[in-house]
């Protein structure tokens, strides 16, 4: 993924424009900004973001809607951000990578059981409506 605004349009984007495409306040998106995630361009009091920066917050939310800690978030972004040159750094990353990977199919699974007793109480529910006499 290319979140460095290199080789990506130069489009810059308010953070009006961006808190209504994303629907999040503007104290989140300033909030990440004070976190060091977002780095906006400035022009006096305005914040203008790049594309890449409207991909960074894309890719934040995303972390964020699967339960990723800010920490957590900050530490993918730099896999994403950060090759590194010595071999040893690079097996590290590569060994970051395949655990990430192991955690997220690991909540896919957990994702899945969940669903799948959400359905068999929904079943139940309806069951137990048809009982009494009730329609849904």
């Amino acid at each position: 993924m290319n979140f460095s605004g290199r080789n990506v349009q130069r489009r810059h984007y308010s953070i009006s424009e961006l808190t209504r495409e994303f629907g999040v306040s503007t104290r989140t998106l300033r909030f990440y900004e004070d976190e060091g995630l977002l780095q906006p361009e400035r022009r006096g009091r305005t914040r203008l973001y790049s594309e890449g920066e409207r991909l960074l917050i894309r890719e934040i939310l995303r972390s964020r809607r699967i339960g990723l800690t800010l920490s957590e978030i900050k530490d993918v972004l730099n896999l994403f951000h950060t090759l590194p040159a010595e071999t040893a750094e690079l097996k590290r990353t590569m060994e970051a990578i395949k655990s990430w990977r192991e955690q997220l199919r690991q909540k896919r699974r957990d994702i899945d059981d969940m669903m799948g007793a959400l359905d068999m109480a929904e079943e139940n529910c309806l069951g137990r409506l048809a009982e009494i006499g009730v329609g849904t």
